[in-house]
Formats: C-alpha cells, structure tokens, sequence
C-alpha cells in the first residue's frame, strides 16, 4: 500500500510506499528510505523563495535540457575521488507530462554505475583495471515541477536491479504522483 505525503507549507505531495520510513537530515525538504532496501531513497527539495522566480517547470528550457543539467550535478556530487574509482552516468530518459493537475512535469532518469578496483596494490593503470568490478548500479528518476514561483525536485534513487524488477512498478507509481500545489499566502 501506499500513504500521502503533504506539505501544505511549501506545496507539494505525493505517495509514498506504507513501509518507507521518514528519516530525519538536513539539506533536504524531506527524506525516506525503504528499510527493506535501504539504496531505495526518495527526497525532495525545494527551490528558496528569493532565488529564481520559476513561472513553469519550462523555463528550464526542454527536459533534454533539464537532463543535461542534473547530469552535470550529478557528476560533481557522486564522482569519486577514491583510486581506482570510475563512475559513468548517463540520461536514459528525459520527457515531459502534463499531469490530471494540469501542469507540467518533467520526468527524467539517469543511470550510474561505478567500477572499483579490488587490486589494493595495484601500481600501473593496466593493474588497476585488471581488477576492476561493478560496485554499484543505479537509476535516479527524477520528477521536476514548478508552483509558487519555486523549482520542486523530487528524487528516487533506487538499485537497477529493484527498477527493473517487480519493485520498479512501485517506484514509477511514486515519481507519477508527485504534484506541486499552490500555497495560500
């Protein structure tokens, strides 16, 4: 099942699956996590009120665009500075909707992998991708809007293998509920 999350005072909800559990940081409007699967994330943040006036979720030009720039903070957030480390990323898919609220969402998914050497004592280059390996892979799916003059983001991080899996049914019907609201003043 499913519960509804509101945030009446910066205006925004969406579903959220019934054994996610809330968990509490700084940084983000608001943060779950799936206690079954904890690389299973879900955070949203909000734009401030004096930055940016946002009048629609296409002022970031076309969700190709939108995708570009998420990709580009991804890799300065995510990249590793570890040795032997590689991550790629890459945007899988960028498209726009209009949802039964009549605005416009942009849902856009980008996929990461990061490779790790296991060879600890590698010296050349060529040992250190010898014994590289997968060490993770991920789908982030992101749901961008826009209400009060403020860029919504809405962020699920779930393993490829739980996306592509029977999980992944769930995970969309998350991303597809998000709306932005309008808050009265």
């Amino acid at each position: 099942g499913f519960k509804r999350h509101q945030d009446i005072l910066d205006g925004y909800n969406f579903l959220v699956p019934t054994p996610w559990q809330f968990v509490t940081t700084s940084g983000n409007d608001v943060f779950y996590r799936n206690p079954y699967d904890v690389e299973q994330t879900l955070f949203v943040d909000v734009s401030s009120p004096t930055s940016t006036k946002f009048t629609a979720v296409t002022d970031l030009k076309s969700p190709q665009d939108a995708a570009e720039g998420l990709l580009s903070q991804f890799k300065k957030e995510y990249m590793s500075t570890r040795l032997g480390v590689k991550r790629k990323a890459e945007i899988t898919s960028a498209t726009e909707r209009t949802a039964d609220d009549g605005r416009i969402y942009y849902d856009i998914r980008l996929r990461a992998r990061s490779y790790a050497s296991r060879n600890q004592l590698a010296v050349s280059q060529r040992e250190i991708d010898a014994g590289t390996e997968l060490e993770w892979d991920r789908q982030y799916l992101t749901v961008l809007g826009t209400a009060n003059g403020r860029l919504y983001s809405m962020r699920l991080q779930a393993p490829m293998s739980a996306v592509e899996g029977p999980g992944g049914e769930t995970l969309q019907k998350v991303a597809d509920s998000f709306r932005c609201t309008t808050v009265e003043s």
